[in-house]
């Protein structure tokens, strides 16, 4: 994942209790349940709703590669929506999530110090407001670069600044991601055990 948004929604994925349904008819009946209808569906997907009929009836039973891909991301973005709120209510109220990056960090910082940008692997346990500033702002639609400067403020915060009780007026730039997973807690393991 290179992207704040992708990662928070793998890290739901790893919540759901049941995998998604592998099939394309069971793909497309699930679509048509959570719609109510083949029509919706088969605007939503850009077929005819002939189509979507016939998938519904396992008459078609292989779809093209990219329809295919549209069926498993629509699906997979309405699976489990009660497990995925609680995974979401968890973390913003108690948890907190882990960012596993591997990106650019530079530095706005006091006058002696450097600041020259480095390629740093981090793996950090962030807290429950910064989870809900994330899921937030996903949600109202927010851009990468703001995910990505809410990501920067909570690494700078717990990991630069150590919560206050280091490296006062340090500023973190968060750029050139190679790497960005996030992960829940599973409810286990507290945060400080990471």
């Amino acid at each position: 994942m290179d992207t704040v948004g992708d990662g928070l929604d793998a890290a739901l994925r790893k919540a759901f209790t049941r995998p998604i349904p592998r099939s394309a008819g069971a793909q497309m009946r699930y679509l048509v349940r959570q719609l109510k209808g083949t029509r919706p569906v088969a605007e939503l997907l850009g077929i005819t709703q002939r189509t979507v009929e016939r998938y519904v009836k396992d008459q078609i039973k292989k779809p093209r590669a990219d329809l295919a891909q549209r069926m498993e991301r629509e699906v997979t973005a309405r699976w489990q929506p009660q497990i995925r709120a609680r995974a979401k209510q968890t973390a913003a109220t108690t948890d907190g999530i882990v960012i596993d990056t591997r990106a650019r960090f530079g530095y706005t910082a006091a006058p002696g110090t450097t600041d020259d940008a480095r390629l740093r692997h981090l793996t950090v346990a962030l807290p429950p407001q910064y989870a809900a500033r994330l899921f937030e702002a996903k949600e109202a639609g927010g851009t990468e670069q703001q995910l990505r400067d809410i990501a920067a403020e909570a690494l700078g915060e717990v990991y630069f600044r150590d919560n206050g009780r280091r490296a006062h007026g340090l500023e973190v730039e968060f750029t050139d991601v190679e790497h960005l997973e996030f992960d829940l807690f599973d409810g286990l393991r507290a945060p400080g055990d990471l």
